[in-house]
């Protein structure tokens, strides 16, 4: 594998930001692969997304105001609708010849669930013909809260920070925590695996032993992780009748600059009265994988080719062919074929 130059996909959902950081009202500015948006959300509750960039003076429309059902630029009042439509140009006397509706502002498919913001972003030129359902948790509401939010930061590709996080070995070497695992702990596992929409799944199984934080659910917890492009991570751990869900959300800002959001959720109500501890522990699990990830960019400065291994690297090798297989699905105009098969991989850790 090489870590060269990464390749957003396009034609997909990504996760922008929590919707609580979006109040009725405001506008936020978030950068997503590149490119700037401007998210909104008017008084009745409705969310949009805009390219943050007014046509006339290149002002950003964030520094802006929500009036109503437009967005006023701060530089010199030009409004736009929420279609991205030009609706007023203050300055005209009339004469010029000048149509405002003939000038518009790129708007982007948004969505909210499950306490998150999402937005579609499309490829102009091959823009599909139907939006495909947003992530979601399932047995977990889609206008449902997560108790426990948590973003970071990281200074890398998000192929790095994608293979980064579902990488199976690197347990006892980065996370070594009283409360999840140590070295000593190293064991053989064996996970039955198999292809799901746009990614690959960890069949359901019983967690491993040597994870202190599976045994503060008591019972007898099954967990199930998913994978779909373009970096969504899903854990869906069920207790008897409750479920514990983890969605965990990779999402480019730049070509070397990538945002982690870890949100929990639970139908289990006593488990709600520890979310600030568990915010604890998932501030310091992220922070452990980020500073390996800061390490790990000395090195990729001098090589770029990587060496991924049988069995406990095939998840990365996935992740590769299932990017690769979209791109060319695209180019193509057909459908995706997933390349992920089923099998049992084994590793220690």
């Amino acid at each position: 594998m090489s870590a060269g130059q990464t390749l957003f996909l396009y034609n997909l959902w990504y996760y922008a930001l929590p919707a609580a950081q979006v109040k009725a009202g405001q506008l936020v500015h978030k950068l997503l692969l590149g490119e700037p948006v401007v998210i909104g959300r008017t008084q009745d509750g409705q969310i949009f997304a805009m390219r943050d960039v007014c046509p006339h003076r290149g002002i950003p429309l964030s520094y802006g105001t929500l009036c109503g059902y437009e967005v006023e630029c701060c530089y010199h009042g030009w409004k736009f609708g929420l279609n991205g439509q030009c609706t007023t140009i203050p300055s005209l006397v009339g004469d010029e010849g000048i149509r405002p509706e003939n000038i518009k502002v790129r708007i982007y498919p948004v969505g909210e669930s499950q306490g998150g913001i999402w937005i579609f972003m499309e490829d102009p030129a091959q823009k599909p013909t139907a939006l495909p359902p947003i992530p979601a948790i399932a047995d977990i509401a889609i206008n449902a809260k997560p108790s426990v939010v948590e973003q970071s930061h990281f200074p890398c590709a998000i192929d790095h920070a994608v293979i980064g996080l579902m990488d199976p070995a690197h347990g006892p070497f980065v996370h070594t925590s009283w409360w999840w695992r140590s070295r000593k702990s190293i064991h053989e596992k064996a996970k039955a695996f198999g292809p799901s929409p746009l990614g690959f799944t960890m069949k359901r199984h019983r967690p491993s032993k040597n994870s202190f934080a599976y045994k503060l659910l008591g019972g007898a917890p099954e967990t199930e992780i998913s994978f779909q492009l373009p970096g969504v991570r899903i854990e869906h751990i069920r207790i008897g009748r409750h479920v514990v869900g983890n969605l965990t959300c990779v999402t480019p800002i730049t070509e070397n600059e990538t945002e982690i959001t870890h949100s929990i959720f639970t139908t289990i109500g006593w488990l709600k009265l520890f979310a600030p501890l568990v915010k604890i522990f998932a501030k310091s699990f992220l922070g452990q994988d980020r500073a390996i990830v800061v390490r790990q960019q000395e090195g990729l400065k001098y090589e770029k080719n990587l060496l991924l291994i049988r069995d406990a690297d095939t998840q990365a090798r996935w992740y590769q062919q299932l990017k690769n297989e979209f791109m060319r699905a695209q180019t193509e105009h057909r459908e995706f074929e997933n390349p992920v098969k089923d099998v049992i991989l084994k590793w220690r850790s």
